[in-house]
């Protein structure tokens, strides 16, 4: 196994050794400034963030609710590009060779930068898992291949839809983790019950022994406890997206303390897991 593949494979055994779930960010690179959005990544996992989710951004992110793709825009506006969403990762690697970093988003970029340059390039700064929400498991191999090939896990997305003859298809070329959506739609709306996450898992653990993350909806540190305790990590991303939007002044410049306020959610959340017990499932 490659250095860069054993890092999120290596996070996820450390927490079932403590016994815990864990937690998973999630932040769009460059939001709202190039800089703030450094702050807030290098910050994050001294916050007790266990994995983060980084998203690259995209003019039309369908899957996204109206706060992240507002947080797209934003970072696009302010001159955000796949290009220093890399550099960004490589940064962060100079001060932290430990937490994993996935990036998250749509293949539209990808292809428009190049295949081989994004997993090379991504290789290089120390990218460990994809989440590109846009490529089913038939569509993925001009992607998968090469990204499998360097060691770089490809995570894919089941949802309450995914039934017993979709889920062999999704997780069969699944690494690192398999991400549940726990509610069918757009990202930042409701959430999904705790026990029909509960039982959804244990449908999952049928066909993948992947740690498995669960995200959409969660926004407090209950709910990330709760979800923390059925599932191997509990996904946040919306609600620091959320903080972000409400730190702007008029001309959508971050005020002071937007970074902190990001991070002090990232410390009350990974409170919320640790404190969540030992996880039952």
């Amino acid at each position: 196994m490659s250095r860069i593949a054993s890092r999120i494979a290596g996070r996820f055994a450390d927490l079932k050794a403590e016994g815990r779930g864990g937690l998973i960010t999630f932040v769009t690179a460059g939001d709202p400034d190039l800089e703030t959005s450094k702050e807030i990544l290098f910050g994050l996992p001294g916050a007790g963030a266990d994995l983060i989710e980084l998203g690259m951004p995209f003019s039309d992110p369908m899957a996204d609710g109206p706060a992240i793709q507002a947080s797209s825009l934003r970072a696009l506006k302010n001159g955000m590009t796949l290009k220093k969403t890399l550099g960004l990762v490589a940064d962060f690697r100079k001060q932290d060779a430990d937490t994993p970093v996935v990036l998250m988003g749509y293949y539209n970029p990808i292809y428009i930068f190049g295949v081989d340059k994004f997993v090379k390039d991504a290789q290089a700064a120390g990218v460990d898992g994809l989440i590109i929400v846009d490529l089913p498991p038939e569509e993925v191999d001009e992607l998968y291949l090469p990204a499998k090939a360097v060691g770089i896990d490809f995570i894919f997305l089941t949802a309450p839809t995914s039934d017993d003859a979709r889920l062999p298809v999704i997780v069969s070329r699944a690494s690192g983790f398999v991400y549940y959506v726990s509610i069918t739609g757009i990202t930042g709306t409701a959430s999904a019950a705790a026990t029909d996450i509960k039982a959804a898992i244990a449908r999952l653990r049928k066909h993948t022994d992947l740690p498995i993350g669960v995200g959409f909806g969660i926004k407090t540190p209950e709910q990330a406890a709760e979800i923390a305790s059925v599932a191997d990590a509990a996904v946040v991303g919306s609600a620091f997206v959320d903080i972000v939007a409400a730190n702007l002044d008029n001309d959508g410049k971050a005020k002071p303390g937007l970074a902190k306020k990001v991070l002090a959610l990232a410390s009350d959340l990974a409170a919320g897991v640790r404190g969540a017990g030992k996880k039952v499932a």
